[in-house]
């Protein structure tokens, strides 16, 4: 010990201000919903919560799911340039979408099956869209009626996902539901004319209602309250179908049409008065296609992953559609975002806008409504945060300038080039 360092008795008014303990929060769901600081914390939370069908149904995708993982992957091999010396003390995150404002550069993409994650489903994402400012997009596949999904968010944007089914007019007749109950975009999802092998749901026997096995039983028993909620609320069901006992791939094969064309797009486009999204475009060709049909936005999605694998890497895919179309419709991407830099990265790119869908359901599994908050709460701080460390103050400073995609996969030369 050096000779010259001399000891005292603590005195007690120094050590109150070091000495403040963090006040126990007695509400379960807050105490472990404060414990997420990222997205991929609220997965492992969900993970721990919900039974296995009912997860991988979310958090699974196509085969080897190598399409998800690369998705990711491309976000993950983002370099930011940042620019020093700038006022970054006020940011704003949003601006126009679509004709209307938004508060954030992300909503809340279309889901199915959202109920069976957590029995508030669809009503918790639109409680939550409301709080944040941000669109909700219920999807054909939901557990929550369109007009009940408007009751939740009144006064806010929601948008309907359509699946073209073989009954064309039955389709049309959800369509006219959604007008009817004032939504103000309709997104067509193109991308499905058969249901992709997803292997995990097949594994895992994933049936609507859910089957019960052994394995389901054994699964469940660290897992009571989701239980208890599924058996103490309304049976599961599609707010938009009728029910159905079997598995999702016989209902996505039964219900989905494989004959749709662009005549078709054209024809549905004609029976919308609001905005007009075409979702799962995968080529610079089909980007022009649709826009050239005079659709409102072009949303680049492989569909999570959940679809073709292998299938384009759509933030990849990102500058090629803007040099193309970007002039002439607005472009929107999801896949594979799972922080608010990733989000500020397809901005950047010249993304309009962004849809959180696995994101969204890790925290509704997570916590419910409070959950939806805290997956919110989390990509908006790091949207923030990234745009200041960047040393901009708005989204339109967010240029390509500020991102390099650093190169993992790329193509061989082919033969003659």
């Amino acid at each position: 010990m050096n000779e010259k360092t001399r000891r005292r008795l603590p005195n007690r008014h120094d050590l109150a201000p070091l000495m403040q303990f963090k006040k126990p929060e007695l509400n379960a769901t807050k105490r472990r919903l404060d414990k997420a600081l990222t997205i991929e914390d609220l997965r492992r939370i969900a993970k721990r919560r919900t039974p296995r069908a009912a997860f991988d149904y979310t958090d699974g995708s196509a085969e080897a799911e190598l399409s998800i993982g690369r998705a990711r992957q491309a976000f993950a091999d983002v370099e930011f340039h940042p620019a020093i010396l700038r006022d970054v003390s006020k940011v704003s995150t949003g601006w126009d979408v679509l004709g209307a404002p938004v508060s954030l550069p992300f909503g809340i993409a279309p889901t199915g099956f959202t109920r069976m994650m957590h029995t508030e489903g669809e009503i918790a994402g639109a409680h939550a869209a409301a709080r944040a400012g941000i669109p909700f997009a219920l999807s054909t596949m939901g557990t929550t009626a369109i007009e009940d999904v408007k009751a939740a968010n009144p006064y806010g944007r929601n948008w309907f996902q359509l699946y073209m089914w073989k009954d064309r007019d039955r389709s049309m007749a959800l369509v006219e539901r959604a007008v009817a109950a004032g939504f103000d975009t309709l997104m067509v999802t193109v991308d499905v004319p058969v249901a992709g092998a997803r292997l995990r749901d097949k594994r895992n026997g994933m049936s609507i209602p859910p089957a019960l096995t052994l394995g389901t039983v054994v699964n469940a028993i660290p897992r009571p309250q989701w239980w208890f909620d599924f058996l103490t609320t309304e049976p599961l069901s599609f707010a938009s179908l009728d029910r159905w006992s079997g598995t999702v791939a016989e209902l996505l094969d039964t219900m989905f049409d494989p004959t749709v064309t662009f005549d078709d797009l054209a024809w549905i486009r004609s029976q919308w008065p609001g905005k007009f999204v075409v979702k799962g475009i995968q080529t610079v060709a089909d980007a022009r296609a649709v826009t050239d049909l005079g659709v409102d936005g072009v949303l680049l999605s492989n569909h999570g992953g959940r679809q073709l694998d292998r299938a384009p890497i759509p933030f990849h895919l990102l500058p090629e559609v803007v040099a193309e179309v970007g002039g002439d419709v607005e472009i929107m991407l999801d896949t594979g975002i799972m922080s608010g830099a990733d989000v500020v990265a397809a901005i950047a790119m010249g993304a309009r806008f962004t849809l959180i869908g696995r994101a969204y359901l890790y925290g509704l599994m997570a916590g419910g409504e409070a959950g939806v908050d805290r997956a919110i709460a989390i990509l908006t701080d790091q949207v923030e945060r990234t745009m200041r460390l960047l040393g901009v103050t708005c989204l339109e400073e967010l240029t390509p300038q500020h991102v390099t995609q650093l190169v993992r996969l790329a193509p061989r030369q082919r033969a003659g080039e």
